[in-house]
């Protein structure tokens, strides 16, 4: 088969779950079935690599548009890769797409070439109300594009069983054409390596006990609730935030500003690398830290998470989405309850009691080394049985077979 797939970021320009999500997914595509089947990724950026039968090429158009907002300018430029994407494409036996940035490419060359539509569930835009701040009205838009997509597809892949309830509910998909499969990791690549050195040189002290937060500068991923639980931690536990990528300048700006706040009201020190850290850095970060925590308010599936409990690092997540499919409170790690202001509104009911109750599970375990331990080792195993990539792709591969010839 020659199966395309389409996506906003792709290696070396990833700054979230489904960059990561389709390089090993495609990487694993490739390698199935005596590496018969050609894989393309086309991505926004400017790649150019071949790999035997896997390539990545970039999209790079771009132009200056007339705007009736200045945040408008990011959907015209992703309308028109888009665009460029639909017309670079023949020859396909199927397209794959991955995020609502290239949902309108999808749509367009299913029709183009008749050819299947699936598409890979991270995320659904009614279930993000904030980015109407980064994308203003734009965002109106985003959600009509996911919208015509789903509309179109052959078939969709929901990363957890929590995404395919959803998609049902928002879009009406009948449930034979969903299919769960979670994400993957790769456990030859996360797996427990030490490396002092590496933490100094981020001015993390490596005979001091802290609590790791990764992910991007976003409402979705609650680091306002973080930074808000840090004054109720016991002392002696340093707090790494490696924290970058934010929507908005006024949110890093918001961010920044609490950040100092609450550095006033603790003694534990708090480091905050906001530089991209690279894999080879990211996993002794992961493998030394105490606990890992996802404080998110929305999270369909969390491969965050996969990659700390892959490095041996236990969990603590809020339960939402697709996390207690990954995290097994008690035994991987601890979920925190949480529950949402309302059908429109995913931030906490009570944001004061969840930042709260972050802080008394990292305190829980912290003060229970034991038992900490105990979850290191079955965070690890977890993801060895669970969630391996190639279990993955051969799920996928067959999902493709079975809308191929139905």
């Amino acid at each position: 088969m020659k199966i395309v797939l389409l996506t906003n970021e792709a290696p070396p320009h990833i700054y979230g779950g489904a960059g990561v999500h389709v390089d090993f997914l495609s990487r694993e595509l490739a390698r199935l079935e005596g590496k018969r089947h050609f894989i393309q990724v086309l991505c926004f950026g400017d790649q150019e690599e071949w790999e035997g039968n896997r390539s990545i090429r970039g999209v790079r158009e771009g132009c200056s548009f007339p705007l009736q907002d200045p945040r408008h300018q990011k959907i015209f430029d992703t309308l028109l890769k888009n665009l460029v994407m639909a017309g670079a494409l023949k020859d396909v036996d199927l397209v794959h797409c991955h995020t609502w940035y290239t949902h309108l490419a999808g749509s367009l060359i299913k029709n183009l070439l008749g050819i299947p539509l699936v598409l890979t569930t991270h995320s659904l835009e009614p279930h993000r109300p904030w980015k109407e701040e980064q994308l203003g009205t734009g965002y109106k838009v985003s959600s009509w594009v996911e919208k015509t997509a789903y509309e179109n597809a052959d078939g969709v892949i929901a990363v957890s069983a929590s995404m395919k309830r959803d998609v049902q509910n928002l879009y009406g998909i009948p449930p034979e054409k969903i299919r769960v499969i979670p994400n993957g990791i790769d456990t030859d690549q996360y797996k427990p390596t030490p490396n002092r050195e590496v933490l100094a040189s981020f001015g993390i002290d490596p005979d001091r006990p802290y609590l790791l937060f990764v992910g991007r500068i976003t409402q979705q991923k609650g680091i306002i609730h973080l930074l808000n639980a840090i004054p109720f931690l016991k002392t002696g536990i340093q707090i790494v935030l490696c924290a970058g990528a934010p929507d908005t300048d006024a949110l890093e700006a918001e961010t920044a500003k609490k950040m100092e706040e609450i550095q006033a009201h603790t003694s534990n020190r708090i480091i905050w690398i906001r530089q991209w850290v690279p894999r080879s850095h990211i996993i002794p970060i992961y493998t030394h830290a105490s606990l890992f925590i996802c404080p998110s308010i929305y999270e369909p599936f969390g491969l965050i998470n996969l990659e700390a409990m892959a490095c041996g690092t236990p969990v603590i997540a809020s339960a939402v989405g697709g996390i207690p499919e990954v995290v097994v409170s008690g035994e991987t790690g601890m979920l925190v309850p949480f529950e949402p202001a309302g059908a429109a509104n995913p931030e906490p009911r009570n944001p004061d009691r969840f930042s709260r109750d972050l802080a008394a599970a990292v305190n829980t375990l912290m003060g229970s080394p034991e038992i900490l331990q105990g979850m290191k080792t079955r965070a690890r195993e977890r993801v060895e049985t669970q969630f391996s990539w190639r279990a993955i792709a051969l799920q996928t591969l067959q999902f493709y077979k079975d809308l191929i010839h139905p």
